[in-house]
């Protein structure tokens, strides 16, 4: 590929003209040495519950990009100071493929009451790896000062830069994850790094997260939902349920997201599970659920993170899924852009309204 100097990439992007299939996000072709944040795609999705696609999102999201007008109302340029993302593992992808086929026996088993020990064996090993592989790029592109996000996939990916966060960083840190699921299932399908566990996964593995706070949740486990109220001070979870009732009563948004960004200390990781969003905006997500946040309450919600003056330290965006129309992925780069903008606006990189 032919990168730009970041002086080349903002003359390109500002001009307004169309892109190539091939290039990055935003249209852009920035040499990753010159960004500031860099996009982590993670083409992943063996242990999907439901539906599948996710695997496919970073490449679809990257292209879906293309059609962004790159100014933004809240965040100053955000192209402006460098974004790269990074090319998709071709490695990773045909490992899920064959994880994939793997995990349904497991789970074709299961539903039959028997198991399929071989199968679920391959899957954590396969999984086990992917980890590692993430944990391994988002480590040496911290240790270069830049900014990591990782774009899945599903939600089992963002745990290896989770835990290089968690080993880079000198103070504690919060994740705020928006979700329509909890995501604190212990090995869910016997899977242990399942999509359903990754905060369970997180909180075990991951000694600096001081603060697990949750929002839209409405579609979980009694398990699930013991383990939250065990956190005690450790953990707060705005159920939609509760969400909607109270802005039904007459609260504004700010009075019911205020509470809870209160609870997060001053540095902070975003964990977005499109699904958390109502399936209006997601219809091929792998698990939608009726209720959820709109596109604007999101993009309130991290803008409310901004002007409280804590630093967003990095972020992942996942399971969006794959449509004829290109829907989905619309909707998916164009949150994307709001988080790359987020962070490098929490970090005194570019300006914000």
């Amino acid at each position: 590929m032919n990168y730009r100097t970041l002086e080349e990439e903002i003359k390109v992007l500002e001009l307004g003209l169309p892109p190539k299939k091939d290039d990055g996000f935003i249209g852009g072709n920035l040499d990753p040495e010159e960004a500031s944040l860099i996009l982590l795609p993670v083409p992943w999705e063996a242990t999907v519950s439901f539906g599948e696609g996710t695997a496919k999102a970073p490449d679809n999201i990257r292209i879906a990009s293309h059609q962004l007008d790159v100014e933004n109302f809240h965040y100053k340029k955000p192209y402006s100071v460098g974004i790269s993302m990074l090319e998709s593992n071709k490695s990773i992808e045909k490992l899920s493929q064959k994880a994939r086929k793997k995990a349904i026996s497991v789970i074709e088993a299961l539903e039959n009451n028997k198991s399929d020990k071989k199968s679920l064996k391959f899957v954590n090993e396969a999984s086990e790896l992917v980890n590692t592989f993430v944990y391994e790029e988002s480590l040496k592109l911290l240790l270069k000062d830049k900014f990591v996000a990782v774009v899945g996939g599903d939600h089992s990916v963002p745990l290896g830069l989770i835990k290089a966060l968690n080993d880079t960083q000198n103070d504690e840190f919060g994740i705020l994850h928006v979700d329509a699921h909890h995501d604190l299932r212990e090995a869910y399908e016997g899977f242990k790094y399942s999509h359903a566990s990754i905060f369970y996964n997180v909180l075990n593995e991951c000694n600096h997260v001081s603060r697990l706070v949750q929002i839209g949740i409405r579609d979980y486990s009694s398990e699930e939902a013991k383990r939250m109220e065990d956190l005690g001070k450790k953990g707060a979870c705005l159920y939609d349920s509760l969400m909607q009732s109270e802005l039904a009563s007459g609260k504004s948004l700010e009075d019911v997201f205020s509470f809870y960004i209160e609870k997060l200390p001053k540095n902070v990781y975003l964990s977005i599970d499109i699904d958390g969003l109502e399936p209006l905006n997601c219809p091929n997500t792998g698990t939608p659920v009726p209720g959820g946040l709109r596109f604007a309450e999101l993009e309130h919600l991290i803008f409310m993170i901004v002007k409280s003056g804590k630093k967003i330290i990095g972020f992942d965006l996942c399971e969006v899924g794959t449509s004829n129309d290109g829907f989905d992925e619309n909707v998916g780069a164009r949150v994307l852009y709001q988080l790359c903008g987020a962070l490098l606006a929490s970090q005194g990189k570019i300006k914000f309204n």
